[in-house]
This record gives structure tokens, sequence and C-alpha cells, in this order.
């Protein structure tokens, strides 16, 4: 027993298996980039999680604890939240990579004191990053990414069970190892904008040194923020090939954590 009801008679057990549900999609969509985004009310936050609940219990065989309000029901919880969060997660490992990329850019370009309040997290972050944000998230949205990332947490019931063992050590240490794969992808996106900003500085410097009477700073900081905004129109095409890539090692390491 689960020490209290609703007063909903016959519609308790199938109310615990909705909220039991919940546990696990609410979770994954709160660490979830775009689903837990301030601009996001909490009211539909709650909606999507409940319209998902309520297709997990119609389509999937989600039992839930005998008593969930016992130890053994409060540890089946915290399994449904650890699985849910290790989904969203991985979003959030991936849309954190163009984020590192453009603080580096930026860095070398002289616009690292550019920044705003980013509408995801409701924190400070460099304008440049919540462009390449933006950009990312359109990408995965437009190719359908969060919907087979939707599929992959309801699968996750057949993949773990509700009240089956924790998920093993080596699931969530291939959710530490995709860490480094996004320090990668941010070198990678940095890259082609950091190089040509490198010669400019370089260019800048030999200047500076040829004729003294020239101020570096008046000289380098226009030169550097020209440079690097030309060098990022010539790597949109590139950058938008490593942000289709980001968001299909997203998925797929988001289904590596099902795989058995």
């Amino acid at each position: 027993m689960n020490g209290f009801t609703f007063g909903f008679g016959v519609l308790e057990a199938d109310l615990w298996r909705l909220l039991f549900a919940m546990t696990r999609i609410g979770a994954a969509l709160l660490a979830a980039p775009f689903f837990s985004a301030a601009a996001v009310p909490v009211q539909l936050r709650v909606a999507i999680t409940g319209a998902l609940a309520v297709m997990a219990i119609t389509w999937l065989p989600v039992p839930i604890p005998p008593a969930t309000l016992s130890l053994a029901g409060m540890l089946s919880l915290a399994a449904e939240v650890l699985i849910g969060l290790s989904l969203g997660f991985v979003l959030q490992l991936s849309f954190a990579a163009p984020v590192l990329a453009a603080e580096q850019i930026g860095g070398a370009m002289g616009l690292s004191i550019a920044s705003a309040v980013d509408p995801v997290s409701g924190t400070h972050s460099p304008a440049l990053g919540q462009y390449f944000t933006v950009l990312l998230t359109v990408i995965f949205l437009g190719l359908g990414a969060h919907l087979t990332w939707l599929q992959l947490v309801l699968d996750s019931y057949s993949a773990f069970p509700p009240g089956a063992a924790w998920p093993a050590p080596d699931r969530l240490q291939e959710i530490a190892l995709f860490g480094s794969q996004m320090f990668v992808a941010a070198v990678a996106i940095a890259l082609p904008v950091t190089l040509i900003l490198l010669l400019v500085q370089m260019v800048t410097g030999v200047l500076s040194r040829s004729a003294p009477s020239l101020n570096l700073f008046s000289l380098g900081l226009p030169a550097g923020v020209l440079a690097g905004i030309a060098a990022l129109i010539l790597a949109a095409p590139l950058l938008g090939d490593q942000l289709v890539e980001l968001s299909g090692d997203a998925i797929e390491q988001a289904g590596a954590v099902l795989r058995k």
C-alpha cells in the first residue's frame, strides 16, 4: 500500500502508475537543454511530461512498486530519476560544445566581455555562444532529433524496466566519456576561426615591431573583430556540418546508454 489515497476509487492505481511514469520522463526533460529552458513555463513542462507518461503507460508495461513510499519504492524512484537524468545529460553535453567553442573564439576576437542572459539556462553567456546555441537548436529540431530522443526515453522502459537493477556503472561511464568528445567537438568548431585569428595577430605583431609608432591595441582589436566575423562567415557551411554531426553523436550516445 502507498500509505494514503487521493480518493479516486478505482482510478487510484492508474494515477499512481501515471505519477511513477512521470518521474523518469520528467527527470529526462528537466535535464534536456531545450525542454528545461528558463523561457519554457513550468505548466508546459508538466503538461508535456504528463502527455508522454500517458502514452508510456498505454503502450508499455510500466509496473509500479507495491509500496511506493517504502524504502524499496523510494529506491525505485531514485533509479527512475537517475535514468532520466542520464538521458537528458547527454544532450546537455552536446549543447555545451558550441558554448565552449564560442568562449575560445570570443576570447581570441576580443568579444569575451560581450555577454547577455542565455534564454536556455537563464545565466550569462557570451553573445557568440548564444548564436551557436540557437543554431544548434534549430538544426537539432529541424532534423527531428528531439523526436528520436523522446523515442529513446520511451524505449528506456524496455531496456531498464521499472523496479529492475540500477544502470550498470559502465553505462554511466559512457556518458562521462562522451564529455571528452564534447571537448573534441568544441576544438573542431573553434579551430578554423582561431587559426585565422592567430594569423591576424601574428601579422599585427610584425607590424607593431616594424613600426613601433603604431598603436597595437587600436590596430589589433578592430582587425581581430573584422577577421573573426569574416572567418565565421566563411566557416558557416563547415559549422553547419559539424553541428549536424554533433546532433547525431548526441542521439547515438543516448542510444548507447540503453544498449545491453
